[in-house]
């Protein structure tokens, strides 16, 4: 979209502030932001104040990735502001935040707005995300969203402040410069506070002059170095444990509140005995839903006691049971009706009678966050305050407004932090409970989910069977010539979808959507080799399970399958797997590159003779732009499981923003890779999970957790968000190089699953 002059609005506070952003079209949002004391706003991104404090709005939820620093740092880097001076504030939800580029990757999600799926220049995903005000954080898409946003309005904002100082010192402002919070000409110099109110005065030229290339930080090899230019803004506080989260809230007269759940969000709450809980003190009261009972206290501990002697129960009508759902997606995966969400080239044709095909069984994830779901609610004069962190803002917003009768205009909510998420504070059925409670109660209350209620009604990443045929050339490179990977599971984003944006209930959300394909659930699967004939099919079934999103999403198993499936093929073929992967790398020079690096670092032997290594790599994304990882892993058979010693990981994600940040990403992926690969699911029977607590999940403890070497590739192509790629690319190294240690191929997810 152009730049205009009339796209930017500016304007100068009494009190010395400056407020200045870029404007997204449509014009009409009123501003989200309010005034501090010697503030004054006029837009959403960026002010400034007479003390030459420059504060950045964030508007994506900050859940242990960075993005407090990321966005911050684009605005300093492109205005030239001192990294000292740079304030965060959390965005309010606002049209004007809209993620763009995640409303077009989530088209097929929009049940209700099919064309936004056949979409080419962008326009009607624009208007859709802005008017629902979707600043949703998740899939990889802040900085493809707002670097361009955040860099017009510090780049205007320079402009406007070297106006200023060249209209004192009487020269042309295209000779200043701006340096560490100063506009600088010759031995001139002031300070951005200094010019603000001033600088509200001017026009900011049309187009703004951004820098010639965006910041970038050299890809340093080896370990991480000292700090970097731009250190994390939020790190000192979570240090010294200043640092706040939603459970962190704290209001006059507040309450606590535990709660209760039936399972799978089905169960009806039937009978709980109150007088139990008679001799706990600070009881508060009751407050029950159709599905759920709650306890309210002037601690949460007395709440959650009284909850532990009212003896909840609950009738259940649907016995979900894991022995079940393998069957049911066994018979999927066999003889089910596929769509075919992926293709190129002819692969039918090619695969009548295939060489080798294999089947690959993954179960179902758990997000298993630091922190539990959390929510603070004060419901006064029929309008609700709500203090939560959210992946999806307006939805929870949405939702409790909803629940309780009201509009959502009369539903504030206060952004915080999440203390983890891997996706799973896209749910809002903690706001919804928080709203209604505090209604009832008619005092301010915090809600907090037990770990147990948190890993009973949350909603895992859906299990999978996966079957992958190829067609194999005779010759001596073995090369696979066609491939069809079928992947029988429910339609796992629509269900999500159906939920998150049409709130719809647990269970009206998996009929609405059943026996529909899911593209987005084969993401990933069509493999990033020069296979010409290859194809990804759905089955879609229904299991009797609710499920969500987790970390990585679709990437997790078909990164999973497709990679172990490669090494087999070539072990099968007698071939060596890092050169049979580099021969079908087509052009993917970049791709070819990581592998090469990371096999250089983890001083691959091949893979044989019981080396204990293995090797595998993905690609998320297009060609174009995607981001790209290879990882060799070195593991064995130990006393008691797996030992993993050392994970070696060589990525490509483009220009990089952060080294600092990517590096984490990286490193905290490969160890979430690694509680998947190892752990990180649960079985069901007889509709309970038989994981109940942290300590069953097999999750690594630092002990556990091998020696970790990351290594960037330099390159120039598109900034890529590193977040994913370690955590879907570990599982599969992990398999393949207990394969080279033991013999044994293990097939499902997670990988002692079947026992080793």
């Amino acid at each position: 979209m152009a730049i205009t002059r009339r796209g930017l609005l500016v304007g100068a506070a009494a009190g010395g502030g400056l407020l200045i952003a870029w404007t997204l079209y449509p014009r009409s949002f009123p501003n989200p932001l309010q005034a501090r004391d010697g503030e004054q706003i006029f837009d959403a991104w960026l002010k400034i104040a007479s003390d030459g404090v420059i504060t950045v709005a964030v508007p994506q939820l900050e859940m242990g990735q960075g993005i407090t620093t990321l966005i911050p740092q684009l605005v300093a880097a492109e205005l030239g502001a001192d990294w000292r001076q740079i304030a965060v504030e959390p965005a309010p939800v606002s049209g004007e935040y809209a993620n763009v580029p995640l409303a077009a990757k989530w088209a097929p999600m929009w049940a209700n707005f099919p064309a936004l799926a056949d979409d080419p220049d962008g326009t009607l995903a624009t208007r859709f995300a802005q008017t629902e005000r979707l600043n949703i954080t998740g899939d990889g898409t802040s900085l493809d969203a707002f670097e361009e946003p955040c860099r017009v309005a510090a780049a205007s904002a320079r402009a406007m402040l070297a106006q200023a100082a060249a209209a004192r010192w009487n020269v042309e402002w295209e000779e200043c410069r701006a340096s560490a919070g100063f506009i600088v000409y010759e031995d001139r110099s002031l300070s951005f506070g200094e010019l603000a109110m001033e600088a509200a005065e001017f026009d900011p030229p049309d187009p703004p002059p951004l820098m010639p290339e965006p910041y970038s930080e050299d890809a340093l090899p080896g370990e991480a170095g000292g700090e970097g230019a731009f250190p994390r803004l939020d790190l000192p506080s979570k240090v010294d444990g200043s640092f706040l989260f939603a459970g962190d809230v704290r209001l006059p007269g507040m309450v606590y509140a535990a709660i209760r759940h039936g399972p799978l969000d089905k169960a009806e709450l039937t009978e709980f005995n109150p007088f139990n809980a008679r001799n706990i003190s600070g009881i508060v009261g009751a407050v029950k839903g159709k599905r759920w009972l709650s306890v309210v206290a002037t601690s949460w501990w007395a709440a959650e006691q009284a909850l532990d002697t009212m003896g909840a129960r609950f009738r259940v009508e649907h016995l979900v049971d894991s022995d079940i759902i393998e069957e049911q997606l066994d018979r999927a995966v066999t003889t089910g009706e596929a769509e075919r969400i992926a293709e190129r080239g002819d692969p039918d044709a090619r695969l009548e009678t295939p060489d080798l095909e294999l089947r690959y069984d993954i179960e179902p994830g758990l997000h298993a966050t630091n922190e539990t779901s959390t929510a603070t609610a004060r419901f006064v004069d029929g309008k609700l305050e709500l203090w939560i962190a959210s992946q999806a803002p307006e939805r929870a917003r949405i939702a409790a407004a909803r629940a309780i009768g009201i509009d959502v205009e009369d539903v504030v909510l206060f952004p915080m932090p999440a203390g983890g998420s891997f996706d799973r504070r896209y749910e809002h059925d903690h706001a919804i409970e928080v709203a209604l409670i505090a209604r009832e109660i008619a005092r301010p209350v915090q809600l907090v989910w037990s770990r147990w209620q948190e890993i009973l009604a949350s909603r895992p990443r859906s299990p999978a069977a996966i079957s992958i045929a190829a067609k194999i050339d005779r010759g001596a490179d073995a090369r696979i010539e066609a491939m069809r990977t079928r992947i029988a599971m429910p339609p796992a984003n629509l269900e999500f979808g159906q939920r998150l944006f049409e709130n719809s209930a647990t269970w009206s959300a998996i009929r609405d959507t059943e026996g529909k394909a899911d593209s987005l659930a084969g993401e990933g699967a069509m493999p990033p080799y020069a296979i010409p004939d290859a194809a990804v099919d759905h089955v879609p079934v229904e299991i009797g399970l609710p499920v969500s999103r987790l970390r990585g999403n679709a990437n997790t198993y078909t990164a999973f399958a497709i990679e172990s499936f490669i090494d087999e093929v070539a072990s099968e073929r007698g071939r060596e797997p890092l050169s049979f992967r580099m021969a079908m790398l087509g052009s993917d020079t970049r791709l070819a590159a990581c592998l090469q690096r990371a096999a250089s670092l983890a001083e691959w032997g091949g893979g044989v003779d019981q080396s204990g290594q293995g090797i595998a790599c993905h690609r998320i994304g297009d060609a174009e732009s995607g981001g790209r990882i290879a990882c060799v892993a070195t593991a064995r058979a130990g006393e008691g499981g797996v030992r993993v010693d050392q994970i070696v990981a060589a990525v490509d994600i483009g220009r990089i923003v952060n080294l600092d940040i990517a590096r984490q990403q990286i490193e905290g992926g490969l160890v979430f890779g690694l509680a998947t690969a190892m752990g990180a699911s649960t079985r069901y029977s007889g509709g309970l999970l038989q994981s109940q607590q942290l300590s069953a999940l097999n999750l690594p403890a630092l002990a556990d957790c091998p020696e970790i070497i990351v290594d960037f590739i330099a390159s120039d192509a598109r900034a890529f968000d590193p977040g994913e790629l370690g955590a879907v690319v570990a599982a599969p190294a992990i398999a393949n190089a207990l394969y080279s240690a033991t013999g044994l191929r293990m097939r499902r997810l997670p990988l002692l699953s079947d026992g080793l």
